[in-house]
């Protein structure tokens, strides 16, 4: 049991702060998919969507810090039943994800690692499994330092987490594991193979065959069947290749310009999946003035992105005298392409070569 009880207490530990690191890296990403599952159509949870920031700092700190704790064995008691009633819940979560098929992505290893609904309920149930051993096992459970040792690198653990959650939020991901990171070329990723897998969807068909209802499966061909046709239901087995980069888009009130934009040299795009949501106050907005009206000047083509309608558009402008005009773009895909309300990202004939949060745009090389 003691030697069971150390495995488990190494993998679940590594896992957790593997697990934690991740999505600590993004924070507001992890927070998207939060208010995913908090919304109307999931868990009905809507009034903690304003708060989902705040919860996704704690959870992916406190992930971080308990599987820190377990390694060196800091409160085996207070970690393990943390980590106990932390993985019911998530294997409770993922289930009801997978079951209702209502979150296509947990969001467990942020966008480093995609797994379907049914993969995380798996990893959760085995991670329960292993933090079940620990809750039986925790006599075994030892610290691997002296007391004054093993405190104080528990304490770092915890700054340096929140240290980092806060870096990234008022910069970028320290690491991009997006479609859209740095050296990534958009209409590249927006490319679907020749040769690429095919999705595979299978069809249930109803048909009144003597005055009984009968059911017939195919992968698409209509049965030949000597009867009234009642309907047909759809179900995808297989989705096959889906390209990295999906649903982008750049249009204007009346055609779509996104293969015009993305052949230009030079491409400033300012993202702003919200406009009344924005970050930047007028210290800011003031700075993005400044910041545009130079590129503006050496040559650049200036473009704004955003989901936001025509009077918060023309509202902006008006506001602030920006030189350049605002497109359409999904929000979700402006979310996905920075982590920043707004974001600028510089462009080289479709291909991203710098992408900055806007408190960092005078770092943005012209």
């Amino acid at each position: 049991m003691k030697y069971i009880v150390q495995i488990s207490r190494i993998f679940t530990g590594i896992l957790f702060i593997i697990s934690g690191f991740i999505k600590l890296n993004d924070p507001l990403g992890f927070s998207y998919k939060l208010q995913e599952y908090f919304g109307a159509d999931v868990l009905n949870l809507e009034f903690l969507i304003p708060y989902a920031l705040g919860i996704s700092v704690i959870v992916v700190v406190f992930e971080v810090v308990l599987g820190v704790f377990l390694l060196i064995g800091y409160k085996p008691k207070f970690t393990v039943w943390s980590l106990l009633l932390m993985i019911v819940f998530f294997t409770f979560l993922t289930f009801y994800s997978a079951y209702f098929d209502k979150v296509k992505d947990c969001g467990c290893f942020g966008d480093a690692l995609k797994l379907t609904p049914w993969e995380s309920f798996t990893k959760d149930v085995i991670l329960l499994v292993l933090i079940l051993i620990l809750f039986f096992g925790m006599k075994n459970i030892k610290p691997i330092f002296t007391k004054l040792p093993t405190t104080i690198i528990a304490l770092l653990s915890f700054l340096i987490s929140l240290w980092f959650g806060y870096h990234v939020l008022m910069h970028l991901p320290a690491i991009d594991f997006r479609a859209y990171k740095i050296g990534a070329n958009i209409q590249e990723g927006m490319i679907i193979p020749d040769d690429a897998q095919k999705p595979v969807s299978e069809y249930t068909w109803t048909f009144m065959v003597n005055g009984e209802a009968q059911e017939f499966v195919t992968n698409g061909s209509y049965p030949k069947v000597d009867g009234e046709y009642v309907g047909v239901e759809t179900e995808v087995i297989d989705e096959g290749y889906i390209p990295p980069i999906q649903d982008f888009s750049i249009e204007s009130d009346d055609e779509d310009l996104t293969d015009y934009f993305l052949e230009k040299d030079n491409l400033v795009m300012v993202a702003m999946y919200s406009i009344p949501k924005a970050e930047a106050e007028a210290e800011g907005v003031a700075k993005l003035k400044s910041f545009t009206d130079q590129a503006l000047k050496k040559g650049y083509t200036v473009i704004g992105l955003t989901s936001s309608g025509p009077s918060d558009k023309a509202q902006l402008k008006a506001d602030y005298d920006l030189n350049f005009e605002f497109y359409l773009c999904d929000e979700k895909v402006i979310k996905t392409i920075v982590r920043s309300n707004p974001g600028i990202v510089v462009l080289e004939k479709g291909t991203i070569t710098q992408k900055k949060h806007w408190t960092d745009i005078e770092d943005i090389d012209l």
